[in-house]
């Protein structure tokens, strides 16, 4: 299993998709005109204001959701991962494509709300697979993306998450990983069971305090090691064009690295964010298009961002040759990381060097909420591709689906506490890999209504009026939602919204 997953690695993270990511988020951010820097203020404004209703949740929550499957491993032993096989070159790599990923999340994430529809229990679902069918007319290519979903949200990634849950655990308090698997299962299958509204108050009650947490403990590091910061981002902006003496041999792997860990981490063109801003009411899709390209500025530049700087401002990590542990170390920190497993122990030994004693915990109880809350929005988004999958079978054919795939995942959670690291790792990454190529191709094509809705948004927003979304008058086709919405918002003011409630 370990070679099957090293050699289809190989293949669909090779050179094109590295180049593919950049490419198109550079793109998008020409295509947009810097989104992501004009309309900042409206992705704060979305937080704060946003409706909800019975089918579907408020901008926040959908944010809280997208940031549960975004805020995870990947963000702290994810960061520890690029920088032991990439250097510190890598972080700015992540920096690069969280800048330029948050134009093609904008894409991805309103054509996710353009064609959104009800399921038969009356919550919103959409994503990739749906925009795929709808915007392309590929009914193929919508089960190819959705198949792959499933298979990789189901069985691939939450090993991933659960394995660091259970080393992070079994480094600070020595619990046997079985006992995590125990526990990690029966939390989350008592979430999972309880639907779409559970997942999103779960989310939203969670995620948003331990980031915070997690941030001004980074920042507090910062100011402890303040004479170390200039030096380190200085080392990190040579690390990442070669220009450094000790780093410049695996320029190629700070490339791969800062872009590998940096669509695991904020997930812009691998289409998991659209699923979440799908499930959101708004009144235009621009406005989760705002909100889910704020997501991947949390989660890269502001969480990830934490961790680089609590390993590298205190020096505790080390770097390998060849992408791998078992590469020769070209730069060895401290003798506290010289022989723990790359991951988050680098992140809980930069902790222990400011805060004694206090590292381990926290990194574990931090990641068990990171962690946790990722592999529940995991299973969210299989769902939902499912859900695709069966359109058209009875309601008894969709709930005894349901319940097998949420028993695959409490099985793949639990042997997940169990397996190495490197084959989660391997796991995760093939099914990232395997979305991203289908989805960034998808979007690449279907880009046109996504800018129309900017465009729209933006027209709208110049006459002082808040933003309301009709397809028709942009030559937008098979959007029926937004359709039959501005029907009944043409009959009265409230009434949109009150239809929304009432189905």
């Amino acid at each position: 299993m370990s070679d099957f997953l090293s050699d289809a690695n190989a293949i669909v993270w090779s050179s094109p998709l590295v180049y593919l990511c950049l490419a198109a988020g550079l793109y998008f951010t020409i295509r947009l005109r810097l989104v992501q820097v004009r309309h900042i203020p409206g992705m704060l404004e979305q937080l704060r204001k946003g409706e909800s209703s019975e089918a579907g949740v408020s901008s926040f929550q959908a944010l809280a959701m997208s940031l549960a499957g975004r805020v995870g491993m990947g963000n702290i032993g994810g960061v520890a991962t690029a920088i032991a096989f990439g250097g510190p070159g890598a972080v700015f790599w992540m920096w690069v494509m969280a800048f330029l990923g948050a134009a093609t999340s904008f894409i991805e994430c309103s054509l996710g709300q353009v064609y959104k529809e009800r399921d038969k229990e009356g919550e919103y679902r959409g994503g990739p697979a749906y925009y795929i069918e709808k915007g392309l007319g590929m009914r193929w290519y919508g089960m190819l993306f959705a198949f792959v979903t499933v298979l990789a949200m189901g069985l691939l990634l939450p090993g991933v998450q659960a394995n660091g849950i259970s080393s992070s655990m079994e480094n600070a308090w020595g619990l046997d990983p079985r006992i995590v698997a125990i526990g990690v299962v029966i939390a989350l299958a008592f979430i999972v069971v309880g639907g779409l509204k559970r997942i999103a108050v779960f989310a939203s009650m969670v995620v948003p305090f331990m980031a915070i947490a997690y941030i001004l403990l980074a920042l507090i590091i910062l100011f402890v090691n303040i004479t170390e910061v200039p030096a380190m981002f200085a080392l990190i902006v040579r690390s990442a064009f070669g220009l450094d003496a000790a780093f410049g041999s695996i320029l190629g792997m700070a490339v791969m690295w800062g872009v590998k860990r940096g669509l695991y981490s904020n997930e812009a063109g691998q289409g998991t964010g659209p699923h979440a801003a799908a499930a959101a009411e708004v009144s235009h899709p621009a406005k989760q298009g705002l909100a889910q390209a704020f997501a991947v500025y949390v989660d890269t530049l502001f969480v990830c961002t934490a961790t680089a700087i609590m390993i590298l401002s205190t020096g505790m990590y080390r770097v390998h040759e060849g992408g791998s542990a078992d590469g020769a170390v070209i730069h060895s920190g401290p003798a506290e990381v010289a022989d723990v497993e790359v991951g988050p122990a680098f992140t809980q030994a930069a902790l222990d060097s400011v805060f004694p004693g206090l590292g381990g915990t926290f990194v574990a109880v931090a990641l068990l909420f990171f962690a946790f809350t990722t592999i529940v929005a995991y299973y969210y988004m299989a769902e939902v591709n499912l859900t695709y999958l069966l359109r058209g079978r009875s309601h008894t054919v969709h709930v005894w689906s349901y319940r097998v795939l949420q028993l695959i995942v409490l099985v793949v959670v639990a042997y997940g506490t169990l397996t190495t690291a490197d084959d989660a790792w391997a796991a995760g990454d093939l099914g990232v890999g395997l979305m991203a190529w289908l989805n960034i191709i998808a979007i690449l094509i279907l880009q046109g209504p996504a800018i129309k809705v900017l465009k729209d948004y933006e027209a709208q927003k110049k006459q002082g009026v808040d933003p309301q979304f009709d397809p028709r008058p942009l030559g937008i086709k098979n959007a029926t939602f937004w359709e039959e919405r501005a029907d009944r918002l043409a009959v009265g003011p409230d009434t949109a919204l009150e239809g929304d409630a009432r189905r």
